[in-house]
């Protein structure tokens, strides 16, 4: 059996950081899928595709992997570089500001 351990990344809707703390194992698909001929749905015969696995830390998942003779790769995240800005939000409306108001 083959799997990735990778740490999710953030959804494109949004700008917070929920559910990418962890990581997660995921079973490479062993076989193909299939096109349903009478309702046109995609199936497959293979389970394990279908098996996520949360863990907390990486070591946690490389440790699971190993107990049960899996096959994993680690895949590490790209961190982003935070956009920081000196004065934040309140800059927008502070009173000495150098430009002005538009929207």
């Amino acid at each position: 059996m083959r799997a990735r351990i990778y740490q999710p990344a953030r959804t494109a809707m949004s700008s917070g950081q929920a559910k990418t703390k962890h990581w997660v194992l995921e079973f490479a698909p062993a076989s193909a899928r299939s096109v349903d001929p009478l309702m046109g749905w995609t199936s497959s015969s293979d389970t394990q595709s279908q098996v996520k696995m949360r863990f907390d830390t990486k070591d946690a998942a490389l440790a699971y992997a190993r107990e049960n003779g899996i096959d994993a790769q680690v895949m590490e995240p790209k961190k982003r570089k935070p956009n920081i800005r000196p004065r934040g939000y309140a800059e927008n409306f502070a009173f000495d500001r150098k430009s002005a108001w538009t929207h």
